[in-house]
């Protein structure tokens, strides 16, 4: 009777010994599963990896994952791209103004064409808009500021035409570089001054607007040619009327 109790304690203790079997096994399903986990996380993407732990977590909890798309499925996350919204045609600002600009120049070509002008009137189109440019000597006596009463008649042509369209006008003043020898104007720039404002009074009596006139007197520092000849210091001397574009 002794013996066959001691057998029996004797393989019921070797039976108590393989238990730790088991949590050793789930050990090391745990940290198999975590390994996988941690190198499928090195190399997917950020929802695919979400996915992978609402896995794991289910291992671990016992609960049912819904979708069907967690873990270390294949298939990758479909990807909607937004559609770009159609890149709109920028069109030019203030096209009309521009067209009556044109419209303007070849208006004043055509007078100048007419009245046999090249010679002391010039026009061309630039960035700041169209330019007329008068010699001193079909406006003014020489070192004087005064408009000659010879003058009246091309101005008075000049203002119509300005007059057909509402953009603001600089009248600027230019002189050569030979100083100014009378007892009104002590330099050119005060001579070029003058000689813009006599025009800039002459338009506004002519009823343009005060509101759209300007005027600058640049002396001698904004030459058209060098003032090494005696045609080229006449062509500096000049008054520049500049139908400004509107910005």
């Amino acid at each position: 009777m002794r013996k066959s109790r001691r057998k029996f304690d004797e393989e019921h203790e070797e039976h108590m010994d393989e238990a730790w079997l088991l949590p050793y096994s789930d050990l090391l399903t745990l940290l198999l599963a975590l390994f996988i986990v941690l190198f499928a996380a090195s190399s997917i993407n950020k929802s695919k990896y979400e996915a992978i732990m609402e896995s794991f977590k289910s291992e671990l909890s016992g609960t049912q994952v819904e979708n069907s798309q967690v873990g270390l499925a294949p298939t990758p996350a479909t990807v909607v791209q937004q559609q770009k919204p159609p890149v709109q045609s920028i069109q030019p600002v203030n096209k009309q103004k521009d067209v009556e600009l044109d419209k303007l120049k070849e208006k004043l070509e055509a007078y100048i064409e007419k009245n046999h002008l090249h010679a002391t009137v010039t026009l061309q189109n630039t960035k700041r808009g169209v330019e007329v440019t008068l010699k001193d000597v079909i406006l003014f006596d020489p070192g004087k500021a005064d408009l000659k009463k010879s003058s009246f008649k091309t101005l008075n042509a000049i203002v119509g035409l300005m007059k057909t369209v509402p953009n603001p006008i600089s009248i600027e003043g230019h002189t050569d570089n030979v100083p100014i020898g009378n007892a009104a104007f002590s330099s050119n720039w005060e001579l070029s001054s003058a000689r813009a404002v006599s025009v800039l009074h002459y338009f506004e009596l002519k009823h343009i607007s005060h509101k759209r006139l300007q005027f600058t007197g640049y002396g001698e520092y904004k030459p058209i040619y060098r003032n090494d000849t005696k045609e080229h210091r006449q062509a500096n001397r000049r008054v520049n009327i500049v139908v400004l574009r509107n910005t």
